[in-house]
């Protein structure tokens, strides 16, 4: 399993970093964890065909979590796509995927594409999905986004690479990491308490009990950028690539 930080900043472009969007490549197949509304830009800026992404697995239904569907979803028909895309996220995601299409682009979601878009809504307690490879679950989080916000996890070729989401901390995040090869977890601030996120202080204090190979910083803020340097724990940047099977 191939993991890559296609883009690993918050909602305002903090650090000059493209927003959450993971890479996760395993057996020949691309999921996408999180598909934030610069994506595709990024996507393109790396040299990543954004055709050879096979599902998207959303943690929870802000833009710059899930903005750049649309956008990946449109690309597909005007690239001439025929391969299906498979779209996993909380409860709530077919309709806000929907919303966001007609909101973006009226009358695009009534165009008949060459190529299948499956809606998959994970039940949020853990339950299993597939697709190809991957498989493919999600928890319930503490984040405020108008549906249900979810850590994530995927696994394949027996692999995992897990994800926080944006969350406070909850116990979710310790099943999530458990087992997982790379855990990326947010670290919106170095020590700030803002609601419905997490701080660096309180991750470090949890951060013995999340069972990871390895945990990485994502989802960094100005105030946590301006310490990563004493951070404890490594933190992504655009374009870092991390090999499940060496770790």
């Amino acid at each position: 399993m191939e993991i890559t930080f296609i883009g690993s900043g918050d909602a305002f472009g903090s650090g000059g970093r493209f927003q959450t969007c993971i890479r996760v490549r395993a057996d020949g197949a691309t999921a996408l964890v999180d598909c934030g509304a610069t994506s595709l830009t990024a996507m393109r800026a790396q040299g990543v065909d954004p055709g050879d992404v096979r599902a998207v697995v959303v943690s929870h239904l802000h833009g710059d979590h899930f903005g750049g569907l649309p956008f990946l979803v449109l690309d597909g028909q005007f690239t001439r796509r025929t391969a299906p895309l498979t779209v996993f996220g909380p409860l709530g995601m077919r309709d806000r995927l929907h919303t966001a299409m007609e909101t973006l682009y009226p009358g695009s979601t009534g165009v008949e594409r060459r190529f299948p878009v499956k809606i998959v809504e994970l039940d949020g307690a853990g339950g299993t999905r597939r697709d190809g490879p991957f498989s493919v679950r999600g928890w319930e989080v503490d984040h405020a986004s108008g549906a249900p916000a979810l850590a994530v996890r995927v696994d394949a070729g027996g692999h995992g690479f897990g994800y926080s989401g944006d969350t406070a901390w909850t116990p979710a995040l310790v099943t999530a990491a458990d087992g997982a090869d790379v855990f990326a977890c947010e670290a919106y601030t170095w020590d700030q308490q803002v609601r419905y996120h997490l701080d660096y202080r309180t991750l470090r204090e949890h951060a013995g009990e999340l069972a990871a190979g390895r945990l990485v910083l994502t989802h960094m803020g100005p105030k946590m950028l301006a310490r990563l340097r004493e951070a404890e724990h490594p933190a992504a940047v655009d374009g870092l690539v991390l090999d499940a099977g060496m770790l």
